[in-house]
């Protein structure tokens, strides 16, 4: 990587490395907070890519939920299961973004302009996604996506990145390139007081920075 070039980023090459990265950015800089659904640790902002994001990550099945990862991986090979995302990217208020986003780009594969928005002006607090915006683009003959949260609860992330990897996936198979790195950026990460001694007993487990 160039001198100065994307300083700012985090990068890992698994996505259980950088769930392991991210919770103890959050361990390590958090702060006592409050979400709707109670107290909170509140980490700073923060910016990371990952390369390799699977089901059968490692880390994911010694540390991470094994339930939750089994039946998200099974649910993901069922073709009827869309995901919880699949209406605001396939059919905002009438619009199928993903189909708009590879169109785009295949006419003009330069563009910054490939970004979609998961929100809808004026819409209750409550039906707020945690997701609110993708923006893809062509770099080095790769598709770049990056994937912007509002708030995340980390504990729990791996849960949603894999799916994004798969949206990224799909969107590069259309235009026939391969995938580059997943970006994400969250702005406040955070997980639930209540999952502090579980978060603890991770950490305990994997001493060592996860950084690539």
């Amino acid at each position: 990587m160039p001198a100065g070039a994307d300083k700012d980023v985090r990068r890992w090459e698994t996505c259980g490395q950088a769930w392991i990265g991210v919770l103890r950015h959050v361990w390590a800089a958090g702060e006592a907070g409050m979400e709707d659904t109670g107290p909170i640790i509140e980490g700073p902002p923060v910016l990371f890519e990952v390369t390799s994001l699977s089901w059968e990550d490692p880390i994911l099945h010694e540390h991470g939920d094994r339930a939750r990862l089994v039946r998200r991986a099974q649910e993901r090979t069922r073709r009827n299961v869309r995901g919880r995302y699949w209406p605001r990217l396939h059919d905002l208020q009438g619009n199928d973004q993903i189909r708009w986003v590879v169109e785009l780009l295949r006419a003009r594969p330069w563009t910054t302009s490939a970004w979609i928005s998961l929100t809808i002006p004026g819409e209750p607090a409550e039906g707020l996604p945690c997701l609110t915006a993708l923006s893809f683009r062509i770099r080095g003959y790769r598709l770049i996506m990056t994937a912007m949260f509002r708030s995340q609860n980390v504990h729990r992330g791996y849960l949603t990145y894999i799916p994004l990897r798969e949206v990224q996936v799909q969107v590069a198979d259309e235009l026939g390139l391969p995938a580059g790195p997943l970006r994400v950026f969250v702005d406040v990460p955070h997980v639930h007081v209540a999952d502090a001694e579980r978060v603890a007993s991770v950490l305990a487990a994997m001493p060592e920075p996860n950084a690539a």
